[in-house]
C-alpha cells in the first residue's frame, strides 16, 4: 500500500528487494535476545512497545533500506539495547534525536519514556515517512517528526538534550546540533571505539560552545555488549 505521496507503507515492490533480503525473508531468522526474559525485565512496562518497534524493524527494515539483512539476527543487542543504553544518562526535559534514520535511538527512547517529548529530525523523505508510520503504529503521541538537517531546523526545534547515533564525528555533530540545545542543555551521543579520539579532535569546537566531553561505557542486560557513550555537558572543555 502507498501513501498519497507514493511512499510505500511497510511493503515495497519485490523487484526493489535484494536477493539477500529475499533469502533472509524466507528463512526463520532467530535473534537469541528476542525472547530472553532479562530483556523484558530490563524494559519493564514499556517492553511491549519496544518489542513492537523491534518487530517492525525486523520485518521491514531491510526492504526499506534502514538496516542491512545481516543485522537481523543481532537486532536486539546491536540496535535496540544499544540505543536503550543511553537512557540512564538523559537529563530531564525534551529530547531531539538528530539523523534519526530507522528510529535509533529516538524511537526506543520515546517508547521507554512516553512522558518525554521526543523530536526526530531526519532529512531523507523515505525515512521521515517510516518514522511517521512507526510513531502512528506504536501510538507514540510523544513523538514529533521533523524533516530537515539539524543545522536547518535550529530556528524551530529546541530541546534539553540532543542524541545521535552513527551520524558524524563529534566535532561535526557539535557544530550542527549544539544550536538545538536550550541554555544548559546536553548532548548524549552513541559512539564506538574511537570515542576518546573524536573528543580530542573536537576540543576546540567544544571550547567554543562551552561543552566538556566525558566518555562512559553503558551496560544494559548482562551478557550484552556495552555501549560507548559520549556525554557533552556545560563546562570548560577538558
Amino acid at each position: 500500500m502507498k501513501t498519497h505521496t507514493g511512499t510505500w507503507l511497510f511493503t515495497p515492490p519485490l523487484k526493489d528487494v535484494s536477493r539477500e533480503t529475499l533469502r533472509l525473508m524466507s528463512e526463520d531468522v532467530h535473534d537469541p535476545w528476542e525472547s530472553d526474559p532479562r530483556v523484558s525485565a530490563f524494559f519493564g512496562d514499556q517492553y511491549d512497545t519496544v518489542a513492537a518497534f523491534a518487530n517492525l524493524l525486523a520485518k521491514h527494515g531491510t526492504e526499506r533500506g534502514l538496516i542491512g539483512p545481516r543485522e537481523l539476527p543481532r537486532l536486539w543487542e546491536r540496535h535496540i539495547l544499544n540505543s536503550a543504553a543511553v537512557a540512564q544518562f538523559l537529563p530531564p526535559g525534551s529530547l531531539v534525536d538528530v539523523g534519526s534514520g530507522a528510529g535509533l535511538p529516538g524511537v526506543v527512547l520515546a517508547a521507554m519514556e512516553p512522558s518525554r517529548a521526543v523530536t526526530l529530525v531526519e532529512p531523507m523523505e523515505r525515512r521521515v515517512a517510516w518514522l511517521t508510520e512507526v510513531a502512528h503504529s506504536l501510538d507514540l503521541s510523544n513523538i514529533t517528526v521533523v524533516r530537515g538537517r539539524a543545522e536547518e531546523v535550529a530556528d524551530r526545534v529546541k530541546a534539553s538534550v540532543v542524541t545521535a547515533r552513527a551520524v558524524a564525528p563529534v566535532a561535526k555533530l557539535v557544530k550542527w546540533a549544539a544550536p538545538l540545545l536550550i541554555p544548559g542543555g546536553e548532548m548524549v551521543l552513541l559512539k564506538g571505539r574511537n570515542a576518546e579520539q573524536e573528543c580530542e579532535e573536537a576540543k576546540h569546537v567544544l571550547r567554543k560552545v562551552g561543552l566538556r566531553a566525558q566518555v562512559e561505557e553503558a551496560s544494559t542486560v548482562e551478557g550484552a555488549e556495552p555501549t560507548r557513550v559520549v556525554l557533552l555537558r556545560p563546562g570548560p572543555a577538558s
